[in-house]
């Protein structure tokens, strides 16, 4: 999974990076290019399979993070993405936001006040005129290729993006379109900004902290309009915290009201937005966890290992995380049929750890 991290200029997104992956901008990055770090996703249920299996690797899922430079402020209420800055976020699987809360004088707002709602609709309204841009060319083009040749999928594409183009022209981004599964296969090709899953992360002050539920009440309607969400943290204190050893680690997020890191609520507020879960495999040689979208069946989950084991398989020995930690080992969990044979059409549960049988 890949995350782009977007921001107005002195919102924070540098120290969010930092604070996220734990480097420097400078050092997660070569000369001129925007820094990139992978991270592993948090699991304690990882860590307990490691500790019962003893393996000689244990593997982690990883989310890639990439702080994203080159959004242009011309001063007071004049900003924009470049052409360059638009492509690079279309590779992106989710968009993280970051938006100013946090008053500094020392570090002066390109808008020259501090609104974080407003920073988010510059934001967003950049990825919305993009995305039309896009739609009203390839229109132009369909609308030509129709009148010239009819064809069915022509026909269908062109229905959808003007339903598209009536989303878009009504401010409303595409991630709340209520596209139907055929116009989302029709389109997917375009990577539309605006369907895309948006965290806004509003940087707060510190004395803002503690009272994070009264910062955000703002963003709670515009969030639970569909695919988006909004988390509140300090990007400076989460990047002290993270210099710090574990156990004062804990006291100085309990000092703040804390309860969990700023790495552990975003990645689960994108496995939640993504419709993300993880299964295991596990075993002397490696227990790893791997990540598949809600309904996966079991044959593509087979495939996320490798496509011969998608290719021959014949079956999937499943146990729940909760079921196996409950009896301690797989011998147990097979004799008391907890353990079970699943066949292509199952789909996979989050916790679920796998074992499958294939033959090539």
């Amino acid at each position: 999974m890949k995350i782009c991290i977007v921001g107005l200029p002195q919102s924070g997104k540098s120290s969010l990076f930092s604070a996220l992956t734990g480097l420097g901008t400078e050092s997660a990055s070569a000369k001129g290019a925007d820094p990139v770090a992978v991270v592993k996703v948090p699991d304690p249920r990882l860590e307990k399979l490691a500790a019962l299996f003893e393996p000689k690797k244990k593997t982690a899922a990883s989310i890639e993070f990439v702080e994203l430079q080159g959004l242009a402020a011309g001063g007071p209420g004049k900003t924009s993405f470049s052409e360059q800055f638009l492509g690079k976020l279309r590779t992106a699987d989710a968009l993280l936001a970051v938006v100013r809360s946090f008053r500094d004088p020392a570090v002066p707002h390109p808008m020259e006040s501090v609104d974080a709602r407003r920073d988010l609709a510059v934001v967003e309204t950049e990825l919305l005129l993009s995305d039309l841009s896009i739609v009203e060319s390839r229109i132009e083009k369909l609308v030509k290729q129709v009148a010239a040749k009819k064809s069915d999928r022509d026909v269908r594409e062109l229905a959808a993006l003007e339903k598209c183009r009536a989303v878009l022209e009504s401010e409303t981004p595409l991630r709340r379109a209520g596209l139907t599964a055929d116009e989302e296969a029709l389109l997917r090709g375009f990577r539309f900004l605006t369907q895309k899953p948006l965290i806004a992360v509003v940087n707060l002050d510190e004395d803002e902290i503690r009272r994070e539920p009264e910062v955000l009440a703002p963003f709670s309607a515009w969030a639970e309009a569909g695919r988006a969400a909004a988390v509140g943290l300090s990007a400076k204190i989460e990047g002290e915290i993270g210099q710090l050893s574990e156990t004062d680690a804990a006291g100085f997020r309990s000092d703040f009201g804390i309860a969990r890191s700023a790495l552990d609520r975003l990645i689960a507020t994108a496995y939640r937005m993504m419709g993300l879960i993880s299964f295991f495999t596990v075993g002397s040689d490696e227990v790893k966890a791997w990540t598949v979208s809600v309904g996966t069946v079991a044959t593509r989950a087979a495939g996320v290992i490798h496509s011969d084991i998608e290719r021959g398989f014949i079956r999937a020995e499943v146990v729940s995380y909760d079921q196996f930690i409950a009896r301690g080992d797989i011998s147990a969990c097979r004799t008391d049929g907890t353990l079970r044979l699943e066949g292509k059409s199952y789909p996979v549960r989050d916790g679920d750890i796998i074992n499958f049988r294939f033959a090539v």
